[in-house]
């Protein structure tokens, strides 16, 4: 006899059509995408083997290789968010037993510790105040004293807001025969990167911050050195979803099934890459810069101090120190809650220490810093 099961209705919602804030994004990322590339998640998906979608493909590989400035031929999107991207660079490029010499001043330096741990890296770190960046002095005698496979730095910290500068890294790496693994999650798009200039090997971002696109598409990239120690590798890499031996396949000639890519938020990227292609990244980079020197001048002008040293502050983030006896977390929500603006909180160390500033992407405009600040001034009052 066949048993019948009721249904259960306990979790059967009756929700009116979805209705979500108009806000303005002005935290670490998410940032707000612009009108287009909105426009193009909404248009019907295709098959992900589709010809259509395998030329739009192609076309993110170009554009992503010029945002990035780079002529790696394995630059992809990664189905994921920006934290998919951070660990396939670690799961491909390291093997059990290899040293990684990660740079920590921040949380992400730290996330970078704890991923090449759990790939079996024999992760040596050296550490800097959050919100400091590392001399090549100081770079060149840790590579002396560890001799890594791979040295990983995070260009733009977004729990600090500080940029790394980056020019001789990788000639110094040459000198040692290591790789250079740059997260640039908080810097593609809207701050000056030269990959192949710099001599990066490995790089990776998010599509939500200064490519101004909704999250889930995220930049990887390889160059030949990376791709010669991949092939080189005595095991399997320990992440199979992430393995760019099969995922090369997909996006290269080959064009082998891996998985079913997100469609509608690679009609978005391709959008957002678009636009800035259009615009031009040395105009990008300079709208940045021009954008975020406003905001600085607007914030002191409100007695507020910027926690980064002016030399090395990010044009997409900015940490404001928090004032003594604010309730920085009160204050954020009562920008969410009353002007519909999101800043974000302080990470680890700075946690109740600052608020984070985005400008990035679509929304590094003045328009951004003219409704943040009267808004932040008044709720501080």
């Amino acid at each position: 006899m066949t048993q019948i099961i009721s249904i259960n209705d306990n979790q059967r919602l009756q929700l009116e059509p979805l209705e979500v804030p108009s806000r303005l994004l002005l935290g670490p990322g998410p940032s707000n995408a612009h009108p287009a590339v909105l426009q193009a998640m909404n248009v019907s998906p295709v098959g992900h083997l589709d010809p259509a979608f395998l030329a739009l493909m192609d076309e993110i590989q170009s554009l992503l290789r010029y945002v990035w400035q780079t002529e790696n031929p394995l630059t992809i999107a990664v189905s994921g968010t920006g934290t998919a991207a951070m660990e396939a660079t670690i799961a491909n490029a390291v093997e059990p037993g290899d040293v990684v010499l990660i740079g920590v001043a921040g949380y992400f330096g730290n996330r970078l510790v704890d991923m090449a741990g759990r790939y079996g890296a024999d992760v040596r770190t050296i550490s800097k105040p959050w919100g400091q960046v590392f001399s090549l002095e100081e770079l060149r005698t840790a590579l002396e004293n560890n001799r890594p496979a791979i040295l990983a730095l995070v260009h733009a910290e977004t729990s600090t807001g500080a940029r790394q500068p980056l020019e001789g890294v990788g000639e110094l790496c040459r000198e040692f025969g290591t790789l250079l693994l740059v997260d640039t999650v908080t810097s593609l798009g809207g701050v000056p990167i030269f990959l192949d200039g710099w001599g990066v090997d490995l790089a990776y971002s998010c599509s939500q911050k200064g490519l101004g696109c909704s999250p889930g598409a995220s930049p990887f990239t390889m160059s030949s050195r990376a791709i010669e120690k991949l092939q080189r590798r005595r095991t399997k890499v320990a992440n199979w979803y992430l393995d760019m031996n099969l995922l090369g396949k997909y996006w290269g000639s080959e064009r082998v099934y891996h998985h079913t890519a997100p469609i509608n938020l690679y009609y978005a990227l391709r959008e957002a890459l678009r636009l800035i292609a259009q615009e031009g990244l040395a105009n990008c980079w300079q709208r940045h810069q021009k954008n975020v020197e406003y905001l600085w001048e607007r914030l002191e002008d409100i007695g507020l101090s910027l926690h980064v040293e002016k030399e090395y502050r990010l044009p997409t983030l900015t940490t404001v120190r928090i004032p003594d006896g604010v309730d920085g977390k009160a204050v954020a929500r009562q920008l969410l809650n009353e002007h519909n603006i999101e800043v974000g909180g302080g990470l680890g160390e700075l946690a109740g220490k600052v608020w984070r500033v985005g400008l990035m992407g679509f929304n590094s405009r003045k328009e951004s810093v003219d409704q943040l600040i009267p808004a932040l001034e008044q709720v501080l009052r």
